[in-house]
């Protein structure tokens, strides 16, 4: 198998400085960020077309204090992917599309212990993307994301324009990974907050909570979301929180 590589890799980079730059059609991932503190990411544009796979735009791990703004990113996959062993990363002023959306994860992966905490994703527009705001862990991880703040969000003809789904299947398009058993262990998901969040979905499906029987996700706070378009449907499994003023309306098994 051809391993394709990174265009641009920072490792190590205490006080990262990144800026007014241009990034365009890299074979894989556009910039990687690992084991950096107090970055400071703005003014980019990072293009590649929306059939390209595995291109996403940037991708965090293992890194603190990460800042990510006033940048534009279309990519074949995820504009901003936040991996795990990171803590406080702020997304702001980002616009996102075409791609895969904001994601933190794949969490956990291959058994794997990931961490993700304080992280703020705000004044954003996110347009014509399969996924919005995103987070995803693999069944029979460990570790935890929590903290998580998405607020002041614009979605735009979104399929999947709100989802947590602790039930991500690498390569598969299932919501639902219907060959994992319910007893597996999997990454805690808990203290997200969704504030102020409006646009449309371009699917049946405007906001998706779907966690695990065992490993429920917990204090799931949605307030003042208006997302339109499709059928006005949501779907919950295992979740506890608190849903207010939210379109579609949020009824959770």
């Amino acid at each position: 198998m051809r391993v394709l590589a990174v265009a641009l890799h920072f490792i190590g980079c205490p006080g990262l400085r990144l800026k007014d730059t241009t990034h365009i059609n890299s074979p894989s991932l556009h910039i990687s960020i690992k084991e950096c503190q107090d970055a400071d990411i703005g003014n980019l544009q990072i293009i590649a077309p929306e059939n390209s796979p595995n291109t996403d735009g940037i991708d965090i791990s293992a890194s603190s204090h990460v800042n990510i703004h006033d940048s534009s990113i279309q990519t074949g996959d995820d504009c901003v992917a936040i991996n795990g062993g990171v803590v406080d990363i702020n997304v702001t002023n980002v616009f996102c599309g075409p791609g895969h959306g904001i994601s933190i994860g794949s969490l956990g992966e291959n058994g794997g212990h990931d961490t993700v905490e304080q992280v703020l994703v705000q004044n954003c527009n996110i347009t014509g993307t399969k996924n919005g705001l995103r987070i995803k862990t693999v069944p029979n991880g460990t570790g935890y994301a929590k903290g998580i703040r998405f607020q002041d969000i614009n979605l735009v003809n979104v399929k999947n324009p709100i989802i947590i789904d602790q039930h991500y299947c690498p390569h598969s398009e299932n919501v639902v990974c219907p060959l994992q058993p319910s007893e597996l262990e999997a990454v805690q998901v808990s203290d997200v907050t969704y504030t102020n969040i409006y646009g449309s979905s371009a699917s049946k499906l405007g906001i998706i909570f779907n966690c695990s029987e065992i490993h429920k996700c917990t204090n799931i706070v949605t307030n003042n979301i208006h997302i339109t378009g499709g059928e006005d449907l949501a779907y919950c499994k295992n979740t506890q929180g608190e849903f207010v003023d939210t379109t579609p309306n949020i009824s959770c098994d």
